[in-house]
């Protein structure tokens, strides 16, 4: 995988996500649902073929995707 398998929201999502924000804070935040944040979350799980947010997390940031 090259960089840029995320989207740019989806980065966002987790951007987010790693500073320990909740699915209703990034929806709050981002002014989408909370239902649109797990669709996000769930989408980039599948495209990296994990389980978790937690190990979603550990590869984008092995791919530098995302930083800290």
């Amino acid at each position: 995988m090259s960089k840029g398998i995320l989207t740019s929201r989806e980065r966002e999502v987790f951007e987010l996500l790693i500073k320990n924000k909740t699915t209703k804070d990034i929806a709050k935040e981002l002014n989408i649902s909370e239902k649109t944040v797990r669709n996000h979350v769930s989408n980039t799980m599948q495209k990296l073929g994990v389980n978790g947010r937690a190990s979603a997390v550990v590869e984008l940031l092995k791919l530098n995707e995302i930083s800290l």
